[in-house]
């Protein structure tokens, strides 16, 4: 049987998992990213786990790499890349790869090996045409038909937080545009979102109510039920969309209205790309998607607001791999190479 390698490179994590080709994961290693280090540092904590989860399990013949960034997969380099690692844009991934390894390797946009290890053995198995939106730290998606990546002509298809959103008209995006869905319905956007409305209840005079446990300027307490560092109270106290997500579940109304509203303003954007692209499924992964029902409930609102008749019936629902997504996306890849 033949056994790749699928790598994951995040700015936080990097992780290699030994696949065959039936999609079974045999292995996995995972070390932080010395993102700070530069690429260099980077490239040799990769091959180093591929040439640990390798070891002694027979021959290996590529390896898949999905990383942050703009990849372009033909030339097999970062096109362009956040800080998350310093000096990535502009590395030869697939080439670095390859020296240190001594194998063919294959490389791709980290959102769209998400979305291949879904197709292939997760959420959206059995499905050719598939829509992905990955909701963290910002928005990303993939689509992949007749079970390929769309890719694009600049390889940079699949951006879709940076599609305008009337709800965040005029609110700047971490792009340097502004409007786009990312800078409403991201977590960091819906978290410092909670806590500017909650500090302006705060505020408010003596006997309007805000956020749960929140009396008022003097007194002020944390949210009810969250605790922030010592010393710190109030909406500061709130640390992560977590705590807010825990807050909408208890009531908390400006919570609820947060949570609510970014994940409709999603489920417009997602609506309107199932109409572009026409999916079979629709497959939501990422840290904000275990928000709860109350925000299930909201974005899927959202979708049937936008989509047409012949789509709304087109399952919606959450990723089911989690970080093992990427490791087999990143596999199938590889598979595609070996020899």
């Amino acid at each position: 049987m033949t056994l790749v390698v699928g790598v994951d490179i995040g700015g936080t994590k990097t992780s290699a998992g030994l696949v065959d080709s039936s999609g079974t994961l045999l292995a996995v290693r995972t070390l932080p990213t010395p993102a700070a280090q530069g690429p260099a540092a980077v490239l040799d904590t990769a091959a180093g786990l591929v040439a640990e989860v390798a070891s002694g399990a027979g021959d290996v013949t590529a390896v898949g790499v999905g990383s942050a960034g703009v990849v372009d997969p033909r030339r097999g380099v970062i096109v362009s890349a956040t800080g998350a690692i310093t000096g990535w844009a502009g590395t030869d991934l697939r080439g670095e790869v390859s020296r240190r390894l001594g194998l063919p390797v294959t490389v791709g946009n980290d959102v769209h090996a998400h979305a291949l290890g879904e197709q292939w053995r997760g959420a959206a198995a059995g499905y050719a045409d598939v829509l992905l939106v990955a909701v963290g730290t910002g928005i990303g998606a993939s689509v992949v038909l007749g079970g390929r990546v769309l890719r694009g002509a600049h390889s940079v298809a699949g951006h879709a937080g940076h599609v305008p959103a009337v709800a965040a008209a005029g609110r700047p995006c971490p792009c340097g545009g502004h409007g786009h869905v990312e800078a409403v319905a991201s977590g960091p956007a819906m978290l410092a979102e909670y806590r500017a409305r909650a500090a302006a209840a705060v505020t408010e005079p003596s006997g309007v109510s805000g956020p749960s446990g929140v009396t008022g300027s003097s007194g002020v307490s944390g949210p009810s039920g969250v605790s922030g560092p010592p010393g710190v109270t109030g909406p500061a106290a709130v640390s992560g969309l977590a705590d807010v997500a825990r807050l909408a579940a208890q009531g908390d109304r400006i919570a609820v209205s947060v949570l609510a509203g970014g994940a409709a303003a999603l489920g417009s954007t997602i609506g309107g790309l199932m109409n572009v692209i026409d999916p079979e499924v629709v497959v939501v992964g990422g840290g904000v998607a275990a928000c709860g029902e109350l925000w299930w409930q909201a974005l899927r609102e959202g979708i049937a607001a936008e989509v047409l008749p012949a789509l709304r019936e087109v399952p919606v629902g959450p990723a089911a791999l989690g970080g093992d997504a990427a490791l087999l996306g990143a596999a199938r890849m590889a598979l595609e190479v070996a020899g």
